[in-house]
């Protein structure tokens, strides 16, 4: 493939992207404008009772508080320096100062599934609640670190479900790259362990390790996860190279409460929020972007493995604010 086919190729992929990324938002956009539009009907200029409107819609779509204040407060400086600010900018008002807020929250180092240089094979460490779309997840993060041509080795450390192991074992098969599994019970840091080992004789390029879902024990958690480090460090110093937290987008505000319990309990070093495509909860992505100090690399917008995507800010926003799809 010539160097203009790989561009052409790259350049429909990043569109098709697009697309999704604004089909998945539908739901958010929609529920957001009607307030928005509802907020400012027979408004001339921005006053305190669109503040108020536009705090609600914020807020509704999970936004916040904290982001929220932050916001509006942004909003409210910049109509005291202008003096006077029409309805009719409001949206691009928005649209900046929710980017702002974004930009300065912490970025992924790759806008590709791609993995640092050196180091190979390069270990993620899956944590979250169960019924979050962990295990699918990660079988879509699979799907595209082969699709972007790296070698992929699976481990099935929840050993304390069945069907945790046996849904990783179908996504294994879909994708088709191999995993390393054990019986029911079995010690999940020994699968870790095995899984590593087998990764280092393979010559993998990425290793993903499920763990398991539980959260009403931190200090268990704590425990479990400190070990599978411990044991996988033994066969690869560094590793694991990231512990990656997935977060259901559809429950709003208790994916940042299982965020601060997550955090707390163990180093968490990214982030991916599913099923944003099935919520008018989206703006729950600004709210952990901007309350965490750790980055939102993956989002989900839909159920097929290409809707899993790297975490873009400006084009979030960009979508966010497509009036054109919102209203069709």
């Amino acid at each position: 493939m010539g160097f203009f086919d790989k561009l052409f190729k790259r350049n429909k992929e990043q569109q098709e992207q697009k697309v999704a990324l604004d089909e998945g938002l539908q739901k958010t956009k929609q529920s957001f404008f009607s307030k928005i539009t509802k907020a400012i009907a027979g408004k001339s200029s921005v006053d305190d009772e669109v503040l108020d409107s536009v705090e609600e819609a914020l807020v509704t779509a999970d936004v916040g508080i904290e982001t929220t204040v932050a916001i509006i407060k942004r909003i409210e400086d910049r109509v005291a320096r202008d003096k006077y600010m029409g309805t009719s900018e409001l949206n691009r008002i928005l649209q900046e100062e929710i980017a702002a807020i974004l930009t300065n929250a912490p970025s992924s180092e790759f806008e590709t599934f791609e993995v640092p240089a050196g180091k190979k094979p390069y270990v993620i460490l899956v944590v979250g609640v169960n019924g979050v779309g962990k295990t699918t997840t990660i079988g879509k993060l699979a799907y595209n670190f082969k699709k972007n041509g790296k070698e992929v080795l699976l481990g099935a450390a929840d050993t304390f479900r069945a069907a945790a192991v046996d849904q990783l074992t179908i996504w294994s098969d879909r994708v088709n790259v191999p995993i390393v599994k054990k019986e029911m019970g079995s010690d999940p840091s020994s699968v870790a362990y095995d899984t590593v080992e087998s990764g280092l004789a393979r010559n993998s390029d990425v290793i993903i390790i499920d763990t398991a879902g539980r959260l009403h024990n931190k200090a268990h958690l704590m425990e479990e996860l400190s070990k599978i480090k411990r044991v996988i460090s033994k066969k690869i110093p560094d590793a694991p190279h990231e512990v990656l937290l997935v977060l259901d987008g559809s429950t709003g505000q208790n994916a940042l409460e299982q965020a601060r319990h997550f955090t707390a309990a163990t180093e968490v070093t990214s982030l991916a929020i599913t099923k944003l495509d099935g919520t008018a909860k989206g703006g729950v992505v600004l709210a952990i972007a901007n309350q965490f100090k750790i980055p939102v690399k993956y989002i989900g917008v839909g159920e097929r493995m290409e809707d899993l995507q790297i975490f873009n800010k400006l084009e979030f926003v960009d979508s966010l604010f497509s009036l054109e799809s919102s209203n069709n």
